[in-house]
């Protein structure tokens, strides 16, 4: 990163011709992965899904972070990183830009607004049962709303509902359909320009949410808190990622056969060079291998959906493989020139930029990891807390133990 800011744009293989890549690539995916996670939250504290509710924060704080280390990549593509604040300074009602930057700040409230609601009422069980810097953290998240009874609880709710009812056109026609917009308003690629490019963005996002979120589960539960998994919930995301997959090649297949169809030079061009030119191997092995064919093999037995190895090696081989959905959108397109005599395109990341896309990746990593170690992302039970009780009683006597050099007496034999 260092590196980027020193030597600027010099540092990447950019230039007048491809100026968007990698960094452009990973923003629109993160920012994809964050709307999916947000509208599959929908489902369960605004379409009230049962069993979904189990998924709910995880997905919230999931599709915060993403959102994040979206930001980050706009950050670090800008030619000049200083000048990041300007679109608030200085608005221009006509630029799908100016409107997307204030949509992502509305989007990054409502989401925050959502996760606070969804899990006040642990953190303040926490903060009274808990002890240490932790109880100390959050009961400062609770904004000073220390109330555990039922009717506090409906509040929540209610508002909880609220807000992802904003929050649901928000992301579909903003945040991640506005992204399409971006591309789809750009006269001079005919194959950005089309009034499918934003449906699919939010196709695509809901996919990868999906599977980020299913991966997630799975891995929290073997890796962190060692909880047993539910079956029926496996089965039900299982479901609903191998539905999304079908829509998605489905409108990615309505989109070539139109543009086909047109018989524009360019448009078609464009998607032989995609189908069959030098990114070819990226559509077929990950877009449509790893995106596609291998997770929909690995959902097509319930009980595979209901087994964790099948369904996050599904989840996790949709992750990749929207990132080569990503990449496919940005790259190919800027190979063609946009007038006859101009140079043609060509474009792979630096060094440079995939070590600071692998750099950003892991803060968004780390900032989960966190999060999921401190916040209780998931609905606390009665057992739990005791456990936490008891936790923290025991560090209180081993803190004394080492202090006055005594043994704790554990109340069994010498």
């Amino acid at each position: 990163m260092w590196r980027r800011i020193s030597v600027g744009m010099a540092s990447t293989n950019l230039t007048s011709v491809s100026p968007w890549g990698a960094w452009v690539a990973f923003y629109i995916y993160f920012v994809g992965l964050s709307a999916g996670a947000f509208l599959v939250s929908t489902l369960a504290n605004v379409f009230e899904v049962e069993g979904l509710e189990k998924i709910d924060r995880d997905a919230l704080f999931a599709a915060i972070v993403s959102m994040v280390v979206a930001l980050l990549f706009v950050w670090t593509d800008l030619g000049r990183m200083d000048r990041m604040y300007h679109p608030f300074l200085f608005r221009q009602a006509t630029s799908p830009l100016s409107w997307e930057v204030h949509a992502y700040v509305a989007y990054i409230g409502i989401l925050v607004t959502e996760l606070y609601f969804s899990m006040r009422i642990d953190l303040a069980k926490v903060a009274e049962r808990a002890e240490g810097w932790r109880a100390k953290l959050c009961g400062l998240l609770t904004l000073g709303r220390r109330e555990t009874s039922e009717k506090s609880n409906e509040t929540d709710e209610r508002w909880l509902k609220r807000a992802g009812l904003v929050g649901i056109p928000l992301a579909i026609f903003m945040v991640h359909g506005g992204t399409g917009v971006l591309f789809a308003v750009s006269k001079a690629r005919p194959y950005w320009n089309s009034g499918l490019f934003p449906v699919i963005f939010v196709i695509s996002a809901v996919v990868s949410g999906t599977a980020m979120v299913s991966a997630l589960y799975v891995l929290r539960a073997k890796m962190l808190t060692g909880e047993p998994l539910d079956r029926s919930l496996m089965d039900r995301l299982g479901k609903l990622l191998v539905g999304f997959i079908l829509a998605d090649a489905a409108f990615t297949a309505i989109d070539a056969l139109i543009a086909l169809n047109s018989l524009h030079p360019h448009e078609v061009e464009t998607w032989l060079i995609v189908l069959f030119g030098e990114m070819s191997w990226s559509f077929w092995w990950f877009m449509v291998g790893l995106g596609w064919v291998l997770p929909l093999l690995l959902l097509s037995k319930r009980s595979w959906r209901r087994s964790p190895i099948p369904l996050t090696a599904a989840g996790l081989s949709v992750v990749v493989g929207i990132v080569a959905v990503r990449f496919n959108i940005v790259v190919p397109p800027q190979i063609l020139p946009v007038m006859e005599g101009l140079p043609h395109g060509s474009y792979f990341p630096t060094t440079i930029e995939w070590l600071t896309s692998a750099g950003m990746i892991a803060v968004g990593l780390l900032l989960y990891s966190l999060g999921a170690e401190v916040l209780p992302l998931r609905p606390l039970d009665a057992a739990e807390l005791a456990e936490t009780t008891e936790t923290n009683k025991q560090t209180q006597i081993a803190n004394r133990s080492a202090t006055d050099g005594s043994i704790p007496n554990d109340g069994g034999d010498d």
